[in-house]
């Protein structure tokens, strides 16, 4: 396929999956739609412009988009008839409790009515994956909700991306059996749980929760105060178990093998660490989305050649999103993932240009590059979600991504060490501490000043497609001036 084709099917399938994600679908007008893409397509092909045939593979991807959308609607969800009524639900917990500091978040599959249901229950119920409950209460269609900045959060659409349509609140419920679920899976988790329990012996708070979120994403344990200052600090990404967390991974092993290995060896080790770090913190869809980012710009880095990973790139997201078509419109972490990944594809390589002169050594100029590459590449819709911009966060990225490799590092050695030997976690756990402290005290101090991150009261969406547009506009002016 052509290059032409290639974005113009990729574009028009996802502007189809947008538009749908707000309009009611209607089949006549996608069915006239891929009649005119077919009269199109033959016109192209007795002899008019290249263009005919780049509108034809436009509408062609815009109706398969738009239908795509529209089949997610045809299952009528068995709660719908229960709305607002109590109701007892036994089933089977899939996938890892979400806990947090009042409440824990369970997704079970719901057997009486084969369906996946958000129960919100007590934090202190002892309840893991693969467990069978039992739980009473009233079922709810989730609503959308303001959040402290003035945006509102469209949080059934969020939901819809994990699949659940309905939650209920209860704190009535009981654990009828255990290990129903993926043993494979359930294996993983519990290793997971084992090498928390012995970081948390070993580390104190807030230093042993940050120490799980370089690692796992866990951040829980961070407190309010601190999630907060790592907010308005811009390093929250750091503890979401994002594709920046999984690269370090990945290179660190690649550096490792850099002395007796050749280059293809090495990203082949480096593909097998991404899948094995994978399994071994869960399997959750934030994980695998970040894993395929992660793996996309290790392949970039590889071949050198940025508009061949770019097809690899919106190619995967395509599978992705039609894969769950909610990813799209209401999934941030999938829309920041994605435009971060592309500004370390375009936006890097020219801000390089700039700070050329910025030392190598420590990688000081690689943290630079690439943390001003991603803010800016999701700066608009930041703004647009969140409504909150951060003054410092580029600083104090550069003053805290240095040392998150090495804490990463340092903070999995002692909680593995510690199983074996409490003194040797002791000695890798206080050099974890060091470096734990030190981002904790710099998110913290940054944090503290009223000028660290001010809000953005009105933001509209058209704006967000203008700076895009922009971007873009810019970065293909450069692409051109070089050649």
């Amino acid at each position: 396929m052509s290059t032409g084709s290639f974005y113009s099917a990729l574009g028009g399938f996802g502007i189809g999956i947008g538009i749908a994600s707000f309009v009611p679908v209607s089949q006549e007008g996608v069915l006239w739609m891929l009649v005119l893409s077919f009269v199109l397509a033959v016109l192209w092909q007795r002899g008019y412009s290249t263009f005919f045939l780049y509108i034809s593979v436009f509408l062609l991807g815009f109706s398969v988009g738009m239908f795509r959308m529209d089949v997610t609607t045809w299952e009528v969800s068995p709660y719908e008839k229960l709305e607002n009524t109590n109701i007892s639900v036994t089933g089977v917990v899939i996938r890892e409790p979400d806990v947090r500091a009042v409440s824990q978040h369970l997704y079970v599959e719901d057997e009486t009515r084969d369906a996946l249901l958000l129960i919100t229950t007590d934090p202190f119920l002892d309840i893991s994956y693969g467990d069978r409950v039992s739980f009473h209460g009233v079922v709810e269609r989730p609503e959308s909700f303001e959040t402290d900045l003035g945006r509102t959060f469209n949080y059934p659409g969020y939901l819809r991306t994990r699949g659940v349509t309905h939650r209920m609140s209860t704190v009535e419920g009981t654990v009828l059996a255990s290990g129903e679920s993926n043993p494979f899976i359930a294996t993983l988790l519990s290793w997971k749980h084992l090498f928390m329990t012995s970081l948390e012996g070993l580390l104190p708070e807030p230093e042993a929760g940050l120490g799980e979120g370089l690692l796992l994403g866990v951040k829980r344990a961070l407190g309010e105060d601190l999630e907060e200052a790592f907010r308005k600090t811009g390093i929250i990404h750091i503890v979401v178990l994002s594709g920046y967390n999984i690269m370090i991974v990945v290179e660190s092993i690649m550096r490792l093998l850099s002395f007796c290995t050749t280059p293809r060896t090495r990203v082949f080790f480096g593909g097998g660490a991404i899948v094995s770090f994978a399994l071994i913190v869960g399997l959750s869809a934030t994980v695998v989305r970040a894993s395929i980012m992660a793996a996309l710009v290790l392949y970039a880095r590889s071949i050198g050649r940025r508009y061949q990973v770019t097809r690899a790139l919106l190619f995967s997201g395509a599978v992705m999103v039609f894969c769950n078509p909610y990813l799209l419109v209401f999934d941030p972490g999938f829309q920041l993932s994605f435009l971060a990944t592309l500004g370390l594809i375009f936006i890097a390589p020219h801000i390089e240009k700039i700070f050329i002169r910025v030392p190598t050594k420590f990688q000081i100029q690689e943290f630079v590059v690439s943390t001003l590459a991603t803010q800016i590449a999701v700066l608009p819709l930041l703004l647009y979600m969140m409504g909150e911009f951060s003054l410092v966060a580029p600083l104090v990225n550069v003053l805290v991504l240095p040392a998150v490799p090495l804490a990463m590092l340092l903070s999995f050695l002692s909680g593995m060490l510690g199983f074996l030997s409490a003194g040797l976690g002791l000695i890798f756990g206080f050099c974890a501490y060091v470096l734990l402290t030190y981002i904790v005290a710099v998110a913290s101090w940054f944090g503290s000043f009223s000028f660290a991150a001010f809000a953005v009261s009105t933001f509209p969406f058209w704006v967000v497609v203008v700076c895009y547009v922009l971007m873009g506009w810019m970065l293909i002016q450069k692409s051109s001036r070089r050649s």
